[in-house]
């Protein structure tokens, strides 16, 4: 008979967590202060920078890199300057985000993993950019790593400024980026039990089919 094991151990658990792929790094380790005028991939596919790298001038470098989404931050007031320069080129999520310590960004971490994960599923790349590619880009891509990878705030952290050293979102985000670890944790662990429970109703299925087929033959 088919069985599950009931007493699943935490590390079991943690062994189910994807574990995060690393992008090339660039020819040079060392950080330099121009290198924030760039975007750089911080996982395969998944690149942050600011909005100096998807200016119109920027066009062939994106082209080059496979880039086939964009995630343009803005705020209402920098609407006029901060856009999409290609919208016949790249599919694009506009989200209008303060980069103020009582902004609430949770709102749209949502939306921004269901457009990377859209994206990467199908083959494509992906660009997250605010205006410096510091606070708010910065947040998203850390909060995408997060709920993905399962890391904690100060892992993912690590993670993206060994590709983008730059990275300083203010405290507020940092502040949500904390109450947010809580909370895509009880998500991943409600899935977890849900999909348990679905297998063991698959399993329990089963047997009663193969029971019922052990019947079948000893009535013929």
């Amino acid at each position: 008979m088919l069985s599950l094991d009931n007493n699943e151990s935490h590390q079991d658990k943690e062994a189910t967590i994807a574990k995060v792929p690393y992008a090339k790094k660039e020819k040079s380790n060392e950080w330099t202060y121009t290198m924030r005028r760039d975007m750089q991939e911080v996982i395969p596919g998944l690149y942050l920078g600011p909005y100096s790298a998807a200016i119109k001038s920027q066009l062939p470098s994106l082209l080059q890199s496979g880039i086939t989404h964009i995630i343009c931050v803005r705020q209402d007031i920098e609407a006029n300057f901060i856009k999409p320069n290609f919208p016949d080129k790249f599919k694009y999520l506009v989200l209008n985000i303060a980069d103020t310590a009582t902004e609430n960004i949770i709102q749209h971490f949502h939306k921004v993993r269901t457009f990377i994960d859209e994206a990467l599923n199908s083959g494509g790349r992906v660009l997250v950019h605010g205006n410096a590619g510091i606070s708010r880009s910065a947040a998203l891509v850390l909060a995408y790593l997060m709920e993905k990878y399962g890391l904690s705030q100060t892992r993912a952290y690590t993670i993206v400024q060994q590709r983008r050293f730059c990275i300083n979102p203010n405290e507020g985000f940092m502040a949500q980026l904390r109450e947010y670890e809580p909370i895509y944790q009880a998500q991943q662990t409600s899935r977890h039990s849900l999909l348990t429970q679905r297998i063991k109703r698959t399993i329990h299925q089963m047997d009663n089919e193969k029971t019922e087929d052990k019947c079948d033959k000893m009535d013929s």
